[in-house]
């Protein structure tokens, strides 16, 4: 396997864990959006959407950081990402959806970029932008928590795909000094998760192409 990915990447970070978990060894190849990477040279004549991650695997490319877990668990069901109860699985990917579709698509990096080069929004405003809709999106998400069992993650005792995505979108929202108090179950799930290795060796720093 080959992960194209960027080491700030929340999407990438994702899928980082996922594959930990899973214990399925990969290539890393970095791809520094930052720089615009992600728009010419080779990673965008092999990525349609130009947007990391991408997955390459048996042959095949694969992006959407939900996507590729989902094709992880199946290629590799143990450990499992998503309960196998209907009911379960259904509630673990709306935990996962919460963050991946409704808070980090309005703090990712082109995002903030066009605040700043079109909107002419200076940096200030910039944070307050990120800073509330990741507070909006993580009341929302502490909400939804409350409405199941109390488990050791985010839903029972095991990770699943939603702690895949909540530990990065916490990650970036610490970047930024985003308020998580008063999440009880959000941040009980992201410490318990941070107390696995899995969790620790997908985290930016011990990235290859990590930067301070």
């Amino acid at each position: 396997m080959k992960l194209h990915n960027y080491f700030r990447s929340s999407a990438s970070f994702r899928v980082r864990i996922a594959l930990n978990l899973k214990g399925l060894d990969y290539d890393y190849i970095p791809v520094h959006i930052a720089r615009g990477d992600h728009k010419t040279g080779p990673f965008a004549a092999i990525s349609p959407d130009q947007l990391v991650p991408l997955l390459e695997d048996d042959g095949e490319r694969f992006t959407q950081s939900l996507a590729i877990m989902e094709y992880l668990d199946e290629i590799q069901p143990e450990p499992p990402l998503l309960p196998h109860d209907p009911v379960g699985r259904a509630h673990v990917r709306a935990l996962a959806e919460s963050i991946a579709c409704e808070i980090h698509p309005l703090n990712n990096l082109r995002v903030l970029k066009y605040l700043v080069r079109e909107l002419k929004l200076d940096d200030e405003a910039k944070n307050a932008w990120y800073r509330h809709w990741v507070r909006e999106g993580m009341l929302s998400f502490e909400r939804q928590l409350a409405q199941h069992p109390v488990g050791t993650y985010c839903y029972g005792n095991t990770p699943t795909l939603a702690d895949c995505c909540l530990v990065p979108q916490v990650f970036n929202g610490q970047r930024f000094d985003c308020d998580f108090s008063g999440l009880p179950r959000t941040m009980g799930a992201f410490e318990a998760c941070m107390q696995l290795d899995a969790f620790q060796r997908a985290q930016p720093a011990r990235c290859p192409d990590a930067e301070a």
